[in-house]
């Protein structure tokens, strides 16, 4: 048992944080998540774990409301006493971090830089000591500081440090905060270990009421307090202070009549109105000054006129402390202060303070100050919360970028100035993830008197968010009305309108009707060309056209002319459009992320293997390094992608993993397209087709076709693995019922398989036909090597095996390993079938190799049956001892096998070099190995 004794009914609580002490002190991190309601014995709970941290260095933040739009502002309570250690941190992270805490300036720091740096930074102090991390009130935190300590909490693993969250919900146990368009920190702390905290036990209810009031209560007003309040400690505690026999009798009227929170909020404010005035407004200075700090209180006191004795009757009173840093006894104190005053007298407080912030070292705060003081619209105040936001921005913050525009917006006096901000806010607010806010901002803009420009970006910007949310044919009209719009004053964002407005229809596929595609195509391609105004004179104007053209100019012509006048025509100047994002990756690393969602589905449509694996290394790259959480998940699946296709599905899975738990910290729409793709190529799961049949149910629920054909598709690869050809022929046609960009070719290739073997000719010739079409104007080693495979499988005879051999040569010379492992398997059964036993086992030796490693495990399996079926009996390989391998450590294992270091590959995966070292240590014990040399042997099958 710990030093101090656990709480009064909470012997199981106190007994769970005695161990993850325990547990953080041995080396292995611990997180726990405290949820309950207020009052119910968070704090007290966070105290004990503090009081019991002997031999811990213990940090220490709480999550404030007025803070929730500064960004990095919890972040910098906990970490500040700890940032001595800064200078330990390799420079990228240290500088990311001065950045991010406004200790020195530069670029925008990338998000997860910051992350590893925080992550870095715990790891580095508790080499000395062991540190234990409280975060009270972390429903309060500001989004960027509760997404980061979330990142941090899900990749602590053998690191001696103890994170813990309290965070206030509601009885029904959501979080309670106040509503905002960015969701609530309590969202991000979701999926981490937690423990919820429910009211005392009767029993221990009753002593702890009796332990409180004066003389004898009835036990049956007794045992109604405790029924009303739920065993509610702070409750049990506060509210019946003060009131007589009489009053207890009477209860606290309905227990549904209003939050409970309210009912303690209102004691304290009864207790608040009864301090004298000048305690009063101190009070409400220390809780609209929402850092704690000291000197500035003293000076807004002096500036205010309240003497020293009101601090002394605060403390008295119980409600407030004076150290080092102001405290109020609990979150509610602080609450019910500011409630207590008027506006009138919450104005001249943060006017006040305003007065007393240095504009030089905490401009943003200031000017949240003068927000909160303005009376009346203020041009001035508006401006310096416009620059505001532009500092926030800049230092990652588009939450509070977001929030600085709005209350811009608010204060400013000028019509049209109000409708450029509100614009500006709702693009700030949507990038931050808010789409709701910001069609609420939309609508404030259209009643200012826009120019033209803007009206026709709002409209773009109203057509986004409807794409965003539902990626489908909702979008298509809206985005077309705005690219007809933009024509007429900004011919570049004009194009970019129509390439969306082309993705848009790419997404509903076949539920917008077979003709939408042509109509949305011939728009696009009667646009100018991109940047040139309207109207220029004729010599302006052939300056212009010499020019050269944009990224988005060149895919939008390549797509227009692509869906106008068909595969063939299009793919000359769709290459040509990806060579232009390939030549100068670093020079085009926004463009490249910005448009990848596009840029991938035409290199597969074109099977580019290596404009796929060039494009997602940089878009990665650059998603990382500007920290664009919206973009980043994106990436990261379809660079999961083509490690699928190259066969390397452990790599993969990690990075699926890294993509959800983005998704899931950032609250954004899951991305299943890897997922679905590692579950097709495994075949190892009964339940897959049904898996991938409920995901396209979803998708089409909200519009977004092409989600039938690659679902089809998918499904078609799955049966073809597990040999369950008739399903796979009856999929892959549904999936060729229409041309989905970057599905149709692929399940072509799928359907003639099928085909084949099922002895379905016609359907397989048709489908060669098309496929040889589309496979010509590629022109790539992929599309040779799949056409060939294709041919040799309708083939009669001798004629095959040439066929199969070039198909090969081809596949050999490409990146896609798993369509060469299937060359070889189809090679082999072929081969077989030919009675060439012993060339198919080579063959088909090689195939059940590769597939094996890979851990395509239905592939394999027809590998291994055809290859029994020539007499050759199969040895279990030892490379499949990988399988026992996490998809973590089979990550962290590649890296090393590929000769990163430990810190590369905790900076590469975000954890820390600590970390690395625990899981390699299994990875070791596991493969039967003990260096690095024979790792990569064992990883290479050499």
């Amino acid at each position: 048992m710990s030093s101090n004794g656990p709480l009064r009914g909470r012997r199981g609580e106190c007994e769970t944080l005695d161990r993850l002490l325990a547990g953080a002190k041995a080396g292995q991190s611990q997180v726990l998540v405290l949820r309950g309601e207020a009052g119910v014995g968070k704090s007290a709970l966070v105290e004990h774990l503090v009081a019991n941290a002997t031999g811990c260095q213990i940090l220490r933040a709480v999550g404030i409301e007025s803070e929730m739009e500064l960004a990095f502002a919890g972040l910098h309570q906990l970490c500040m006493p700890i940032m001595g250690h800064l200078d330990r941190l390799p420079g990228p992270q240290r500088d990311a971090l001065a950045i991010a805490f406004g200790l020195s300036a530069g670029n925008v720091p990338d998000r997860f830089l910051v992350g590893l740096a925080v992550l870095s930074l715990l790891a580095e102090a508790a080499e000395e000591q062991p540190l234990v991390c409280a975060v009270d009130d972390a429903q309060w935190l500001d989004q960027v500081s509760a997404q980061t300590l979330a990142f941090v909490a899900r990749r602590l693993l053998a690191e001696r440090v103890a994170l813990v969250f309290a965070v206030r919900t509601t009885a029904q146990g959501t979080a309670e905060v106040r509503s905002s368009a960015h969701g609530t920190a309590d969202d991000q702390l979701r999926g981490l270990p937690e423990l919820l905290i429910r009211g005392l036990r009767d029993d221990d209810a009753r002593a702890l009421l009796d332990s409180v009031v004066p003389g004898r209560l009835d036990e049956r007003v007794r045992d109604r307090i405790v029924a009303e309040t739920r065993g509610n400690p702070l409750a049990l505690l506060e509210l019946p202070r003060g009131l007589t026999a009489a009053d207890l009798a009477g209860g606290f009227g309905r227990p549904d009549a209003r939050p409970l929170a309210s009912q303690i909020e209102q004691h304290f404010l009864g207790r608040i109105e009864a301090l004298p005035d000048e305690t009063q407004r101190l009070l409400l200075v220390a809780a609209a000054e929402p850092v704690g700090d000291v000197s500035l209180l003293r000076r807004v006191a002096e500036r205010l006129g309240i003497g020293p004795a009101a601090a002394s009757a605060a403390e008295a009173a119980g409600l407030i402390e004076f150290g080092t840093r102001t405290r109020f006894r609990h979150p509610l104190v602080r609450s019910a202060a500011y409630r207590a005053a008027g506006l009138e007298a919450r104005q001249d407080v943060h006017r006040a303070l305003a007065e007393a912030t240095d504009p030089e070292s905490d401009p943003d705060r200031r000017a949240w100050h003068r927000a909160h003081a303005a009376v009346e619209p203020d041009e001035a105040v508006a401006g310096e919360l416009e620059r505001s936001a532009d500092r926030a921005q800049a230092r990652g913050g588009i939450a509070a970028a977001a929030a600085f525009l709005r209350r811009a917006t608010e204060l400013t006096p000028d019509p049209a100035r109000r409708g450029a901000r509100a614009l500006a806010a709702a693009q700030a607010t949507f990038e931050a993830g808010a789409p709701d806010t910001a069609r609420e901002l939309l609508a404030a803009a259209e009643m200012g008197p826009l120019d033209e420009l803007r009206r026709a970006r709002l409209a773009r910007l109203r057509a986004q968010i409807v794409f965003a949310r539902r990626r489908g044919g909702e979008a298509l009209p809206l985005l077309l009305d705005a690219a007809k719009a933009l024509e007429r004053v900004d011919g570049a964002q004009a194009r970019e309108a129509y390439l969306e407005a082309i993705g848009s229809a790419i997404f509903a596929g076949r539920l917008n009707g077979h003709d939408s595609m042509p109509r949305v195509a011939e728009a696009a391609l009667a646009a100018p060309r991109g940047g040139q105004p309207p109207h220029l004179p004729d010599a302006a104007e052939a300056a212009h056209a010499t020019q050269p053209p944009s990224l988005a100019d060149a895919l939008l012509d390549g797509l227009a002319k692509r869906f106008a006048e068909g595969h063939v025509a299009g793919a000359p100047l769709l290459k040509q459009a990806l060579q232009a994002f390939r030549r100068d990756p670093c020079g085009n690393g926004d463009d490249i992320m910005r448009w990848l969602w596009l840029t991938w589905l035409i290199a597969g449509d074109l099977w580019d293997d290596e404009t796929w694996h060039e494009l997602t290394t940089h878009a990665v790259r650059t998603a990382r390094q500007s920290g664009a959480l919206n973009y980043l998940p994106l990436a990261l699946t379809y660079r999961a992608g083509v490690h699928v296709h190259a066969g390397a599905f452990d790599v993969a899975s990690g990075l699926v993993e890294e993509s959800d738990a983005i998704t899931e910290a950032t609250r954004n729409s899951p991305l299943a397209y890897a997922s679905l793709l590692l579950l097709a190529w495994r075949g190892e799961n009964d339940q897959a087709a049904s898996v991938m049949r409920a995901n396209v149910r979803d998708a089409t629920s909200w519009g977004e076709g092409r989600a039938i054909g690659l679902g089809a598709y998918l499904n078609a690869v799955l049966h073809n693995g597990l040999g369950q050809y008739e399903d796979a022929l009856a999929d892959a046609q549904h999936a060729a019922e229409h041309e989905d960009l970057g599905v149709y070719g692929f399940a072509l290739v799928e359907l003639i398989e099928a085909a084949a073997r099922c002895d379905a000719r016609d359907a397989g010739a048709a489908a060669l036909r098309r496929l040889a079409e589309r496979a010509d104007a590629a022109g790539t080693s992929w599309a040779r090597g799949v056409l060939a495979r294709s041919r040799a499988l309708l083939s009669e005879g001798r004629a095959a095996g040439p066929l199969y051999r070039e198909a090969i040569e081809h596949l050999q010379r490409s990146r896609v390993a798993v369509h060469l492992a299937r060359t070889h398997l189809v090679y082999g059964e072929w081969l077989r079938r030919e009675n060439r036993r012993a060339d198919a086992r080579e063959h088909l030796r090689t195939a059940y190799e590769m597939l094996s490693r890979f851990g395509a495990k239905a592939f394999a399996e027809r590998a291994r049956r055809e290859l029994m079926a020539t007499g050759e009996p199969v040895r279990q390989r030892a490379a499949e001892v990988r399988e026992a391998l996490t998809a973590q450590e089979a990550q962290i294992a590649q890296l090393a096998a590929d000769g990163k270091t430990n810190s590369q590959i905790g900076a590469e995966l975000f954890i820390s070099p600590r970390t690395v070292e625990w899981h390699l240590r299994k990875v070791f014990t596991k493969l039967d190995v003990d260096s690095r040399i024979k790792l990569r042997g064992v990883l290479t099958g050499s």
